[in-house]
């Protein structure tokens, strides 16, 4: 034996559950590695060489604690009882796999197993842990959460901020490194300076553990010890497991990359064959119980096997595809008691906000500077002496890990809003909303109810990164819904509306308009279909199709133009936009401006009028124009600003479009 074990106090019952699950995975991978030979499975990630450490972690957690594992923690699968006929079916793409063939290997999660999988891009998985930490935390529950990252995926931003989060909220995460030395081919000494991974955790003010990650009984052991303190005394810890990836990233890379040296010293070092040599030595298990136990995994391998190798490939069925992209909801909107009263476009936002939270116990309200300061416009004003630091929680500077928190919330059953300061800072969320939020139901039907609301657009001289327009970014990804009012009614309904569905949504609202705007909001409940547009007036020589600030400007057209007949369109919901009601004005009128504040190239503006010269080409009697702001960034001069914006260009395009 060329590994060191010490039982301490543990049974002989509990060595033997850890060899069975230790054999397992490494059963399996040698059977997908025979599979990929024969090319009868495409692509495998090896975790040969450290099963020790998931099956440590795996065999440590209680059932219903969450774990979020990666690439090469089958372990966390097989320990966790994964049925194995429907884990190869998700690796050959099949229906009766856990993302119907849409996704593979482990991007993938499952709810029943507490386990949350991975998506390619690695980091975003430990704000995930962050939120369903949290909503521990609130439930008062005495559990923890485990998530994985490896030694190359900790030069991600998303590993900060996931570890401060936690280290600022004092959450009961523990996040394990892999370090086995190399991201891809790329050695550590090329990923990193510090020797040791648990030299950061001062950095952080948390704890952390180094283990020899090869070795099962010392994982089991740290994680187990971890678990005990930190159910009872909620805080994170880092647990650096040190191993050495015996194959390639993934087999097709090969293994030239790495000295030849080192797979004969970790080939020593193997974590099956050493803990199997110890537990024979010791007598907790005989020659023939070894050969008993594996005869019975490779029996379930490849029962398993035949079983999903007999299954068809999946179908293509559009409509159960399109309808995947979200989670099952009808909107059942809710009408207004009263008219109500005059109130701002920020009063409605923050009523809707009110509304929200005394509706749903369960809604959690994130963003910098959200809580005593109430918001840098200071829409939660308020809030925090109302609902408590619990529910109203002012995050560090990391939009990433908050919007990744919130996905874990949502995963606990929570609904939570994120507040983007600016509409502009999405960006360094914009992973998490495009990657997480938008897909996470298409690939294995677990719903995002999370609200992001972006102050948005130009005309307050704030300049290129305080003012820009980008709903467009996010129109092009299915999965979202996005929801833009341009006055106080809709603000207040719209929101409502976008909290109680359980998808994920980006909530537009325009600064420019928060104490500029009023209109008569009703007090009580109520919420304004989604996806429906709304005539904002009448009319019969041409339609302006618009949302957001552009329903003003056209209405000031209107008013400075009295002699054309203008039909004003408000689209309102952006994703998704209401065909129907935009064929219907084009059929009236005959001729279409489309206009929006963004920037004309790449704007929506772009999409709609497609549309309606593919579908209506035979009701118009002008071409389709459009009109946006230039394209360039916002500048921050006014004069500058206001030549940008498409105001003036919307009034020259009416003119032409009613004289054409």
């Amino acid at each position: 034996m060329y590994l060191t074990f010490d039982r301490k106090h543990y049974s002989a019952d509990t060595l033997i559950h850890l060899y069975t699950n230790l054999v397992k995975p490494r059963m399996i991978e040698e059977k997908m590695l025979v599979l990929l030979r024969q090319g009868k499975i495409s692509k495998w990630f090896s975790g040969i060489g450290q099963e020790a450490i998931s099956v440590g972690a795996v065999c440590a957690m209680a059932p219903d604690e969450y774990i979020l594992p990666m690439h090469r923690n089958l372990g966390i699968f097989t320990g966790r009882g994964v049925d194995l006929a429907q884990l190869f079916a998700q690796f050959q793409g099949k229906k009766s796999g856990f993302t119907k063939g849409r996704d593979r290997s482990f991007h993938f999660g499952s709810k029943p197993h507490h386990i949350v999988g991975m998506i390619s891009h690695l980091g975003p998985q430990l704000a995930i842990a962050d939120g369903i930490a949290l909503a521990d935390v609130l439930q008062k529950n005495k559990k923890a959460t485990l998530v994985f990252t490896g030694d190359g995926a900790t030069s991600e931003g998303d590993f900060h901020e996931g570890v401060n989060v936690a280290a600022v909220w004092d959450l009961p995460v523990i996040f394990v490194i892999e370090n086995n030395g190399y991201g891809l081919s790329t050695p550590s000494s090329e990923q990193f300076r510090c020797k040791q991974f648990i030299d950061k955790c001062i950095g952080y003010g948390i704890e952390g553990v180094k283990v020899d990650g090869n070795n099962v009984l010392e994982v089991y052991d740290a994680v187990i010890r971890i678990l005990e303190d930190i159910r009872q005394n909620p805080r994170p810890f880092l647990l650096e497991a040190i191993t050495f990836r015996m194959r390639g990233h993934e087999e097709a890379s090969g293994t030239k990359y790495v000295p030849q040296e080192l797979f004969e010293e970790w080939g020593k070092k193997d974590p099956v064959t050493n803990y199997e040599a110890y537990l024979l030595s010791e007598g907790v298990l005989s020659q023939a119980d070894v050969a008993a136990i594996r005869a019975e995994i490779r029996e379930e391998i490849e029962r398993g096997i035949a079983i999903a190798f007999s299954q068809p490939d999946p179908t293509p069925d559009t409509a159960e595809e399109l309808a995947d992209m979200y989670a099952p909801y009808v909107q059942q909107v809710v009408a207004p008691v009263h008219a109500g009263t005059e109130k701002r476009f920020i009063d409605a936002v923050q009523d809707g906000l009110r509304q929200g939270m005394e509706r749903w116990n369960n809604l959690i309200l994130m963003g910098q500077d959200i809580a005593e300061y109430g918001g840098a416009f200071k829409v939660t004003e308020g809030f925090v002496a109302k609902y408590g630091r619990a529910r109203v929680r002012n995050t560090p500077l990391c939009e990433s890990a908050i919007v990744g928190a919130a996905l874990g919330l949502s995963i606990k059953g929570y609904k939570s809003m994120v507040e983007m300061q600016f509409a502009d800072f999405v960006t360094c969320g914009f992973n998490q909303i495009v990657n997480n939020l938008a897909k996470i139901h298409y690939r294995w039907g677990q719903n995002a109810d999370v609200v992001v609301r972006m102050p948005t657009g130009a005309g307050v001289a704030a300049g290129p990164f305080h003012s820009q327009s980008n709903e467009a970014w996010f129109f092009h990804t299915p999965g979202l819904k996005i929801v833009y009012p341009s006055n106080p009614y809709d603000a207040k309904g719209l929101l409502l509306a976008a909290l109680e569905d359980p998808n994920p949504y980006l909530y537009f609202e325009h600064k420019a308009m928060y104490r500029a705007i009023t209109g008569l909001v009703p007090d009580g409940f109520y919420t304004v279909e989604v996806g429906k547009a709304a005539t904002v007036q009448a009319g019969t020589d041409l339609s302006i199709i618009t949302y957001g600030m552009g329903v003003h400007w056209a209405q000031q057209i209107a008013k400075q133009t009295p002699e054309i007949s203008i039909e004003i369109i408000d689209l309102r919901t952006l994703l998704p936009w209401d065909k129907e009601a935009v064929a219907a004005s084009v059929k009236k009128t005959g001729k279409v401006l489309v206009c929006h504040e963004d920037c004309l190239t790449g704007g929506i503006g772009g999409e709609i009028a497609a549309w309606i010269a593919e579908h209506c080409f035979e009701y118009l009697d002008a071409p389709v124009m459009r009109e946006g702001s230039l394209d360039t960034a916002v500048p921050f001069s006014p004069a500058l600003e206001q030549n940008f914006l498409p105001q003036k260009r919307m009034y020259e395009k009416v003119k032409a479009l009613a004289a054409y």
